[in-house]
């Protein structure tokens, strides 16, 4: 990252519904922005794609893609799209490159200008949005970012200031404690003074000063000039503004009465004293008010010059802060490791030193308060101190210069064939590993080798085939999906999920619902009593063409009703199915023959359902159907399947695309958490309330 100047060192005296299970699942967010960079891919041009690529492009491709750790083969490729100026083509090395290579920033700036440049705006802010996911340190791509969205957004429109203030933001909480923030902050500063918000500027001014950084002098200086350059009531917050020219006037008062004392001795007898305007705020009061700001916000400054001093020699030490193929020496190393020893021992001094409860002002600095702490709370406040958050972005900027892809697989495999032999996470974190870096004969190895050693276990199974649905191997993908519900046979629910896992990728991938329907019917074959079974067999006729589906619908919930479910179960399906032909049905003589036989299953059950179809459902106990509408959820239904061995994931709905949760091990979940709550297709609309008459 490069600097605008570079001051000299401080003086020494100064110095998901998740898909897997059909549950919904809380996924914590993660504390940067955004999903895994290895799930990195552009969406696929469509009218803008030109036609016949260049010349020499397969050529290059072919020789980036054969060895695909040769940085060169990919610059020379990138070098040559460029030259021809070949949208589609570019476009595909960027895409292949920035997959493998995600911490190169400054090919991340190169896409976003190559879409800005062809008129796709929208298309630019995703790359850069993707750039930053990648690497949320990097100040330059956030200052990329930002200009891109003040080039393209109408900043006529109310929204859009509000929209550019949320980033600047993001960019300070993610990339504000670097080192070398400073442009980043600087740039935030005069956008909120081009926008005459002289308070908030004063504001983000005030929140820099308490970073260590490497301009932090000048963060200082430009406080001064911007409260030397205009009234101290249009820069402070109304609160401070006010306790200050209160303690000025009580201060001005006193000096006055002083003085006038001594006059009144030198005054002529009969004189009379000058009469002075009240409650008038003179030059003399505002320059008093500003000295006061100073003196607060110099213990402040002073205390992070004295922080900065500390990491200066560490910083200087850095040569080679962004990533690049070549690998640090080991001096760098050291330098790195060094200064890491260094912070996380202020955090364990400050840790011990500090009371519980005092907020850290490098997380005030970052929360974006809209003004400055009153005065009294500046001195208090004004150390920085090395909380957690410091530690992890340094670890963070270590990772990206040292991000050596020989060095990470020779730790990958001490840990899994050494010491860690029976985590199964680390070694689905390798397999990972490798097959983002273009290794899928390797990371096939990692996967076979440890469903070896840890036979049974159904996330490695599903591992194994998404790797060959990613790889373009859908035949492979079924047929190790094919194997697991071969071999799983004796044990029911386990045979009931992988079929479910095999129905919904035939369908949904494989464009064949005649065999999707062919796995599920021979899946009841062996458990008629499981409900996730009966559930998808209906989501797939339900999701066929509605006039060609209605006989195969009403089968399933028959099959269903004659199953052995429980109560509350069968009426679920029953209602589903009376949704359908409420939906679809040609005739109304169906729908009312539907509902009549909907009304002596509830007859027959017992009734347990009349409440809810009378309108007096329980609003907590409401959910969201897949297509929006409200529906009922039956919390309080134990579950109709004994518990889940722990290699038996329960399975989701076919019929649902519930995004899975962030990143690979999201499984836990399976273990823990009842395996069939509640369906939510039981219908809210209220059918017995005139609509239909008596039969």
């Amino acid at each position: 990252m490069e600097a605008s100047e570079v001051p000299a060192s401080p003086p020494t005296e100064l110095a998901e519904m998740s898909e897997e299970n059909g549950n919904l699942a809380v996924v914590p967010e993660a504390p940067v922005v955004g999903p895994d960079p290895a799930t990195f891919s552009m969406p696929p041009a469509s009218e803008d794609e030109e036609g016949e690529l260049p010349a020499d492009f397969e050529r290059l491709w072919k020789s980036a893609h054969d060895n695909p750790q040769d940085f060169t083969s990919w610059t020379d490729l990138l070098q040559y799209c460029e030259q021809e100026s070949h949208m589609t083509a570019s476009r595909r090395a960027l895409e292949a490159f920035l997959a493998r290579y995600p911490l190169c920033y400054g090919y991340w700036k190169k896409f976003t200008d190559l879409e800005r440049r062809a008129g796709y705006n929208n298309k630019a802010e995703e790359v850069c949005v993707q750039g930053l996911q990648a690497i949320p340190l990097s100040v330059d791509l956030w200052i990329h970012y930002i200009n891109l969205l003040l080039g393209t957004l109408d900043m006529n429109l109310p929204e859009s200031p509000t929209r550019i203030r949320s980033v600047f933001e993001d960019a300070v909480v993610a990339a504000g404690l670097d080192f070398h923030s400073d442009r980043l902050w600087d740039l935030y500063v005069e956008w909120e003074k081009e926008q005459g918000n002289m308070k908030n500027a004063s504001a983000v001014l005030d929140r820099v000063l308490k970073v260590p950084t490497q301009l932090y002098n000048t963060h200082y200086e430009k406080f001064k000039d911007h409260l030397n350059s205009h009234e101290p009531k249009e820069v402070l917050s109304p609160e401070e503004y006010e306790e200050l020219r209160t303690l000025c006037r009580q201060s001005q008062k006193a000096e006055r009465a002083e003085q006038a004392q001594e006059e009144e001795e030198e005054r002529p007898p009969g004189e009379e004293e000058p009469a002075t305007p009240e409650g008038t705020d003179t030059e003399e009061l505002m320059q008093k008010i500003r000295e006061q700001v100073l003196v607060c916000r110099d213990k402040v400054y002073q205390d992070n010059e004295g922080e900065v001093r500390k990491r200066w020699n560490f910083e200087d030490a850095i040569k080679r802060p962004y990533f690049h193929v070549k690998p640090l020496d080991r001096l760098q190393l050291r330098a790195w490791h060094s200064y890491l020893d260094w912070e996380i021992a202020q955090l364990n001094k400050d840790t011990e030193d500090s009371p519980d409860g005092q907020q850290d002002p490098n997380q005030e600095a970052l929360e974006g308060s809209e003004v400055a702490a009153q005065p009294q709370d500046q001195s208090q406040n004004a150390a920085v101190a090395h909380d957690d958050r410091r530690v992890r972005i340094l670890f963070e900027r270590c990772l990206i210069a040292c991000a050596l892809v020989d060095e990470a697989r020779a730790v990958f495999k001490r840990a899994c064939e050494i010491h860690l032999v029976y985590k199964p996470n680390i070694h689905m974190q390798w397999a990972t590993f490798e097959e983002r870096h273009g290794d899928l004969t390797e990371a096939r190895r990692v996967l076979e080798a440890l469903e070896k050693t840890l036979p049974g276990l159904a996330v490695v199974r599903l591992r194994r085939a998404a790797l060959e649905r990613r790889a373009g191997q859908l035949e492979q993908s079924e047929a190790l999906l094919q194997e697991a519900v071969a071999e799983s046979k004796e044990k029911p629910t386990l045979h009931a999920f992988y079929s479910i896992k095999l129905a919904r990728l035939l369908l949904k991938l494989g464009r064949n619902p005649s065999r999707a329907r062919r796995v599920l019917q021979e899946a009841l074959e062996i458990s008629p009593d499981n409900d996730k079974l009966h559930l998808n067999l209906l989501e797939l006729e339900v999701s066929g063409d509605p006039w060609a589906s209605a006989e195969a619908v009403q089968e399933c919930v028959t099959r269903a009703l004659a199953a052995p479910l429980a109560p509350h179960t069968k009426i679920l399906f029953s209602q589903r199915g009376l949704q359908f032909a409420e939906d679809y049905s040609n005739s109304i003589q169906s729908v009312l023959s539907v509902y009549e036989e909907h009304q002596k299953l509830l007859k027959e059950l017992g009734g347990t359902k009349r409440e809810a179809e009378n309108g007096d459902e329980d609003p907590e106990k409401m959910s969201k159907s897949e297509d929006g509408s409200a529906v009922v959820v039956s919390a309080s239904v134990p579950p109709t399947m004994p518990h889940v061995p722990i290699t038996t994931p329960p399975p989701s709905v076919m019929g649902a695309d519930a995004n899975s949760q962030t990143g690979y091990g999201a499984y836990s979940n399976w273990y823990q958490q009842p395996q069939y709550a509640g369906y939510g297709y039981q219908n809210t609309w209220n059918y017995n309330q005139g609509y239909y008459p008596p039969s």
